[in-house]
């Protein structure tokens, strides 16, 4: 067996021929072997966008209030450490060599995909550090997804809109019955989408889970610029601070937040000064992050149109003073067109960059959908996000914006130049 994290991602990488395979069979078979069940609540999360920041402050929240709680995310940024949180703190080396140790033992002929490996020996983890509760958030859609193989207490779904459509289907209503998914009979079942496709409700209803709503069965709004107000049918009233997390849209993250940790109340109480100090205090790297210094860094894992909305709206806010300079790289595989069109009036200029691999578009490629949607003319071609990063750095000045948005590639190579001083 390998003897080094570095050395089991390499083996994780070439145990299954796709990068991609949804289906519970494999995972669950493991699971089974591995006796994973675990005997703290567990919270499960999807939604096209928001989930990461969702699965944060309930993170935040939960450690706030005293809990030891376990946090499964990804895609990771710099370090596959940062998968998997135990008590605020990313797993070491040694611990997830030790929980890869015990799936590979356990899944004997069985080809698990990376992403299901990983999940299992995120799980192995949580189960063995006794934990008061653990957080996953859903890697593709819900129902196929190897998070799914475990039973959720509590269920939520943040968002639904348009990404991953070869996987999850073409209209909202086959993304949302994805999603839905991960809904549990006799469960409570939590979703922040305003306008909730008629598939999720279908679903709940036919299994029997306990749906509420945003704007039906709990809500927020805001007060003041430093204050907002949730509220719920059961009861719930409190006025809090904005979260930490920049951006009005967190404030229905938050809302979901508090509309599971409400439902969960029995089994993990938390007081009105946990929940204060844990929306102060949870950070999310890459999602709209500001760096420090001049001119502005900006740094957003956006790679579909509903977040680059979100970000648009994030630079809308800002005070409109020199240029907003786009350092920008995708995937082929994402909704280019999409992306820019839903961020094209808030960027003055486009400083292109491909991203090596196969699934990596190239500085051509998007110059040809700048191209077909008329933006060519204020659009430079790099070869890669590192030249683009430093030609961005050489021409702006102090009053300018440098975003850096497209994928998690994008914000990952950003992030190591910055750390670098480049």
């Amino acid at each position: 067996m390998p003897e080094t994290l570095a050395g089991w991602l390499a083996h994780l990488e070439q145990l299954h021929p796709k990068t991609i395979d949804l289906g519970l069979e494999r995972v669950s078979e493991v699971r089974s072997r591995l006796g994973l069940t675990p005997s703290f609540p567990v919270i499960s999360v999807a939604g096209t966008n928001g989930k990461g920041s969702t699965c944060a402050m309930l993170e935040a929240v939960l450690h706030a209030a005293g809990y030891r709680v376990g946090l499964y995310t990804s895609p990771h940024l710099l370090r596959y450490n940062e998968r998997v949180r135990i008590d605020g703190a990313e797993a070491s080396d040694e611990a997830l060599c030790r929980a890869f140790a015990a799936v590979e033992q356990a899944r004997g002929e069985i080809a698990l995909t990376y992403f299901e490996f990983g999940t299992l020996a995120a799980v192995w983890l949580f189960v063995h550090a006794g934990l008061d509760a653990a957080i996953l958030e859903v890697g593709l859609g819900g129902r196929l997804d190897a998070v799914n193989a475990f039973e959720a207490d509590c269920a939520a779904v943040t968002s639904v809109d348009f990404d991953h459509m070869d996987y999850l289907g073409d209209s909202r209503e086959q993304i949302g019955y994805e999603k839905a998914g991960i809904f549990r009979a006799g469960r409570p079942a939590i979703c922040g989408e305003f306008e909730v496709p008629y598939s999720v409700k279908d679903h709940a209803e036919k299994i029997g889970a306990d749906l509420r709503l945003i704007g039906r069965d709990f809500g927020y709004d805001g007060i003041e610029p430093q204050q907002w107000r949730f509220s719920s049918r059961d009861g719930l009233r409190l006025t809090l601070p904005h979260p930490a997390l920049r951006g009005a849209f967190q404030l229905g993250n938050a809302a979901v937040c508090l509309a599971v940790l409400e439902q969960l109340k029995e089994r993990l109480p938390v007081a009105p000064d946990d929940i204060r100090r844990g929306l102060l205090e949870v950070a999310v790297p890459g999602r709209f992050q500001v760096l420090p210094g001049r001119p502005q860094k900006i740094l957003d894992v956006a790679h579909n149109p509903h977040a680059a909305r979100a970000l648009a709206a994030n630079l809308r806010a800002m005070p409109p003073v020199g240029r907003n300079i786009a350092v920008f790289a995708m995937l082929r595989d994402k909704d280019i067109a999409g992306v820019v069109r839903a961020i094209k009036d808030q960027v003055d200029l486009w400083l292109l960059a491909g991203i090596g691999g196969p699934r990596g578009a190239s500085a051509d490629e998007l110059m040809r959908v700048l191209d077909e949607l008329g933006l060519a003319a204020r659009a430079q071609a790099f070869p890669t996000v590192a030249e683009a990063y430093r030609h961005a750095c050489d021409k702006a000045t102090d009053d300018d914006k440098i975003v850096f948005f497209g994928s998690f590639y994008t914000v990952a190579e950003a992030m190591t130049l910055a750390a670098a001083g480049g």
